[in-house]
């Protein structure tokens, strides 16, 4: 047998493992923590995170893998594509400029209102990038020296560092650009000095290897990106002609399909393909692929939580390893730790037997090592086989009767009674709202009271009824703010969810959440994902009576608030050993009771939220009309039991809209709200051209931001919308719920919306007077 293979992963979790980086965050961005104490919080969660790369035995640590926002936002930043709203070109780069690009910024001490950089989805993560802004005459230079600082910090701490940096064909391709005059791919040959430009930096100060990550040609293989690779691996000028640097050409989070001999030939050192969800390129790359050359296989899933099947993943290293030389055969992930938890080593509480079958990121290292051991790893292998043993005999794992309701549900199961149209017509009769109704996509401020509330809960300190005495009351209050502002349909503001699918994977049988299972969603915004590990039940009604209380309150239109089967799917680890449209049905039938109870309960509108929707679209061409056939489906069987006379609501957020429109409009919910304030409603475009004929919500209020936008900035936004939906279809709302807000921003930022509405509706009316 081989000696030891070579392992690199593509980055690591960087929030840290107690989440520092964004206690740091937030008590910086409220003015209780100065910028060098941000700093050395960050500069410590980079060492710590070398010295466990190192500990587990990688032969290099991940370097530029850290960013105190996002990476794409960084790399922005770091090339001087800083828009002018945000500072004269050529001003450095400091925490405040690069915080008004992540997160805007209001009228405060005398400085401009600024809104900031448009958010949305990475590739099919639940991970969210900023969206770089380009115009036809962009200049780039180095214009930051983040990357150089974080090589020098790690060779200084005696690490051997492999640098990564996203590729510019992938930069290019995911930004968007501002004037209209050009394509920002056109824009690759300015690019690409600046490129350069960071490389020999990085080469003066001691790299060897960099890995240039596109994950782009996991999702497009047209001729535009190809011919943008090729001539981004020109020998002559491009990447690779900076002597003394040795490049890893990476693609993460799928294969590049028919293109893959094409990027397989580009001449970088190392060529590093996505061995689990590019399972399918491998016997090429074995036949076709040179011995000459590194392969470097990323077999460890970076987006798995499951122990990994070592004597599978076994078998297909060593069907490489009797092919190659020992030294052109390279291990590594098969993306960046980044969208895992950081240990198991935290989940001390969780069933015994389900954390036995778990890895996060720490742990994954440990199964790279041991696949890249030149010895049978004996121990790692047994627990292995253990763990997928209990797992298989496990009883939660098939329930018949689960299994049996499902494969009832017909084609019946997904309709309503009258077509959308006349449902309409129908629920305006029923409903009696004004035109432009306002509401909120569901959550208030969770407050540090109601923080405490829930901490206190937790730790033993106030018992049952002390707690549900504190959310009563955080209820009231929201439901008498929402009286008080003019909102039309109210929500009871979610004071009891943690989150809003965590909260229904710990309602659900065969669902767990873990104690300290972070992962970062974007800036300082974590989120648990449940684990979805057995056939799903819904052993009793789970919002029902909250919904019931709040309803009580007010004599306004209340919101039954659930979360969608696909989302659920989405933002969970999902089960690996059923297919995720399995899991989706059997999801969408408890909502389906659900959505149902809330009915019985007396409530005339429920949302059931989707915002997973788009990011479940495959990267794969092949693979999109399957998914979305099926993950209509689900929506459909969650939201189809109701009378006509009952209004269904979904929100999307976060996504480009125009590859999922058509099935949007096949959702048949009565009305959407989706995210569109900072797209300037550029998201309807889609919507239209999808064929929706649903009541259309677009954000008009950037939640994401801590500015308070005007009157007449939201009341703008209205009217644009007003231009492509029609105003008897058109609510009026915030781009998403207003968990993160604190009560005096959202109380201002509301009362702005409440009277944006009464303006165009007054507008509307003088004009048909």
């Amino acid at each position: 047998m081989n000696s030891n293979l070579t392992t690199h992963i593509a980055g690591y979790p960087r929030i840290g493992r107690k989440r520092e980086l964004k206690q740091a965050l937030e008590a910086f961005w409220a003015g209780r923590l100065a910028a060098s104490d941000l700093e050395e919080t960050a500069r410590g969660l980079r060492l710590r995170h070398w010295t466990e790369q190192k500990a587990a035995g990688l032969d290099f640590v991940a370097v530029n893998d850290f960013s105190y926002y996002d990476n794409i936002l960084d790399l922005a930043c770091v090339f001087g594509v800083v828009s002018s709203r945000f500072g004269k070109a050529g001003d450095p780069v400091t925490l405040d400029r690069y915080f008004r690009m992540a997160r805007g910024r209001g009228h405060q001490d005398g400085r401009p209102d600024v809104a900031a950089l448009e958010l949305t989805k990475w590739f099919d993560t639940n991970y969210h990038y900023l969206v770089p802004e380009l115009a036809a005459d962009q200049e780039f230079h180095l214009a930051w020296d983040k990357p150089v600082a974080e090589l020098k910090e790690a060779l200084a701490a005696g690490h051997r560092p492999k640098v990564v940096l996203t590729g510019p064909v992938t930069f290019l391709a995911l930004s968007k650009s501002i004037d209209g005059k050009s394509r920002p791919l056109d824009l690759l040959e300015k690019l690409l000095p600046a490129y350069r430009e960071l490389l020999v930096a990085l080469k003066k100060e001691g790299a060897e290897w960099i890995e240039i990550s596109e994950p782009i040609f996991a999702a497009r293989r047209d001729e535009t990106v190809l011919a943008a690779a090729k001539r981004t691996w020109n020998e002559t000028d491009g990447l690779p002609s900076i002597e003394g640097l040795k490049f890893i050409f990476s693609i993460p989070f799928g294969s590049p399909g028919e293109a893959l001999p094409r990027l397989a030939s580009l001449p970088a050192d190392v060529f590093h393909v996505d061995a689990v969800r590019g399972h399918a390129d491998l016997p090429w790359l074995q036949k076709h692929f040179p011995t000459d050359r590194i392969l470097s296989l990323g077999v460890i899933d970076g987006r798995s939580i499951w122990r990994t099947n070592l004597e599978s993943s076994r078998a297909v290293i060593e069907s490489f390893r009797n092919s190659r030389p020992a030294d052109a055969l390279w291990l590594g992930s098969s993306c960046s730790l980044l969208h895992l938890p950081h240990t198991t080593a935290d989940e001390t509480s969780l069933d015994p037997q389900l954390r036995s079958w778990l890895t996060f990121a720490q742990e994954k290292l440990g199964e790279l090592v041991a696949l890249a051991s030149g010895v049978e790893p004996t121990d790692a292998l047994a627990a292995a086989r253990s763990a997928l043993s209990s797992r298989r005999l496990h009883p939660g794992v098939h329930i018949a009767e689960v299994r049996q309701a499902v494969a009832s549900l017909d084609v019946r199961s997904t309709q309503r009674g009258l077509p959308l149209p006349q449902r309409a017509a129908v629920q305006r009769e029923a409903l009696g709202l004004p035109l432009f109704p306002t509401t909120t996509i569901g959550s208030f401020p969770q407050t540090a009271e109601i923080r405490s509330l829930r901490a206190r809960r937790r730790k033993g300190v106030d018992d049952e009824a002390t707690y549900q005495a504190g959310l009563d009351a955080a209820l009231r209050e929201a439901i008498r703010h929402q009286e008080q502002l003019g909102l039309d349909v109210l929500v009871h503001g979610e004071f009891e969810r943690t989150d809003m699918v965590e909260f229904f994977g710990e309602k659900l049988d065969g669902v767990a959440v873990t104690a300290n299972g972070w992962v970062q969603s974007y800036g300082s915004r974590c989120v648990k994902p449940p684990v979805i590990w057995g056939d799903i039940v819904r052993p009793q009604p789970m919002t029902v009576e909250v919904a019931k209380q709040a309803q009580s309150l007010t004599e306004k239109h209340m919101k039954g608030m659930l979360t969608g089967p696909i989302t659920i799917l989405q933002w969970s680890f999902v089960r690996d050993d059923l297919s995720r449209s399995a899991v989706a049905n059997q999801i969408a039938l408890a909502i389906r009771q659900e959505v149902n109870d809330l009915e019985a309960a007396g409530l005339k509108i429920i949302q059931v939220d989707e915002p997973g929707l788009r990011e479940g679209f495959p990267l794969d061409v092949a693979d999109r009309e399957t998914y979305l056939e099926w993950a209509v489906r689900a929506f459909r069987i969650a939201t189809s039991g109701v009378r006509d006379e009952t209004q269904i609501h979904t929100h999307m957020c976060y996504a480009e809209f125009s590859d999922v429109a058509a099935a949007i409009a096949a959702l048949e919910a009565d009305v959407i709200t989706l995210e569109a304030s900072r797209s300037k409603m550029k998201a309807l475009g889609a919507v239209v051209t999808g064929g929706v004929e649903s009541d259309v919500g677009p954000g008009i209020w950037d939640i994401h931001s801590p500015r308070v936008p005007s009157t007449e900035e939201m009341a703008d936004l209205l009217r644009r919308a007003a231009k492509v939906i029609p105003v008897e279809r058109l609510w009026v709302n915030p781009d998403c719920g207003l968990k993160t807000r604190g009560w005096e921003e959202t109380r201002r930022s509301l009362a702005n919306l409440v009277e944006a509405a009464k303006t165009v509706r007054e507008e509307l009316a003088a004009v048909n007077a």
